[in-house]
């Protein structure tokens, strides 16, 4: 299968061949970035770059934009690129990053209705997490400032993690209760303020692919739902949703040195792939 393997390729280049990437080590950050910028461009696409400092290094945010027969109108998607110090953060966030450039592949010859952006941040990770200059909050704040029109914002967040054991998937609590105990799914997550557009991506996403979705609309205060680039935007007013095989509350090598690729399951991450990349296209949000 051939976005199956391409997948593959790309968590395998980032976490393999570069591995740990964080500003700590800036050449393997830089190497990240030149991975993404140089495959976008192979696919006939004008790749436009945000740059600031970050501890004295060079970081960029990338970005692409297929036109929507509404052009004005935004749903931006977005994954992290760097990793934690000690990770090579394949499913953290190689599989974001691999998910992202494929649907450049994917949505090119499409007609989406909304102008789908594309956006590779850099500096999700702490020490610039929540309260320092994540890459996305950096991107938000400019989007705001420009007066950008983005109906929606997915914030792509792990995909790799398919577990179907009992008892294979954790909640924070009492969640358990309304939710599978198998890590078999992908989930869409909100603040409340969102609800409305996780339900229509998670309906839509549902009518498109045959991994089992399940959807929470949260305050962002119940552990994990803010904790991705979703955030930056919800603290611009932007709605936002988070995508994910749920982190730590399944994948037991979370951000650790053990985030390797062999670890993730590349034909369920392709389904869910191939699945957001027709939810994207036809979404109608107001």
């Amino acid at each position: 299968m051939r976005l199956e393997s391409a997948l593959r390729k790309h968590v395998e280049h980032l976490a393999l061949e570069i591995g740990e990437r964080h500003v700590r080590r800036p050449a393997a950050l830089h190497a990240a970035e030149a991975f993404i910028r140089g495959t976008w461009a192979e696919l006939g696409y004008d790749v436009t770059t945000q740059t600031y400092d970050a501890f004295g290094i060079a970081s960029a945010n990338l970005e692409i934009t297929i036109r929507g027969t509404q052009p004005s109108a935004i749903v931006l998607v977005g994954a992290h690129y760097d990793t934690v110090d000690g990770s090579p953060g394949a499913d953290d966030n190689a599989s974001g990053v691999a998910a992202l450039i494929e649907f450049a592949r994917l949505i090119r010859n499409m007609n989406p209705v909304h102008s789908i952006r594309l956006v590779a941040f850099v500096n999700e990770e702490p020490p610039f997490f929540y309260f320092g200059e994540m890459g996305s909050r950096v991107y938000a704040r400019a989007a705001r400032a420009r007066g950008d029109d983005i109906t929606l914002m997915l914030s792509l967040e792990m995909l790799g993690c398919f577990r179907d054991v009992p008892g294979s998937q954790r909640y924070p609590p009492l969640l358990r209760y309304f939710y599978p105990n198998r890590g078999n799914f992908i989930a869409f997550v909100s603040n409340l303020r969102s609800r409305a557009a996780l339900r229509e991506v998670a309906n839509r996403f549902a009518r498109h692919s045959d991994v089992p979705v399940e959807r929470l609309a949260s305050p962002a205060i119940v552990p994990g739902v803010s904790w991705s680039d979703q955030l930056s935007f919800w603290r611009e007013g932007y709605r936002a949703l988070m995508v994910t095989d749920t982190a730590f509350y399944r994948y037991p090598h979370y951000h650790a040195a053990t985030d390797t690729p062999e670890k993730l399951d590349y034909l369920r991450m392709a389904r869910v792939v191939e699945g957001l990349a027709a939810t994207l296209v036809e979404l109608r949000l107001c």
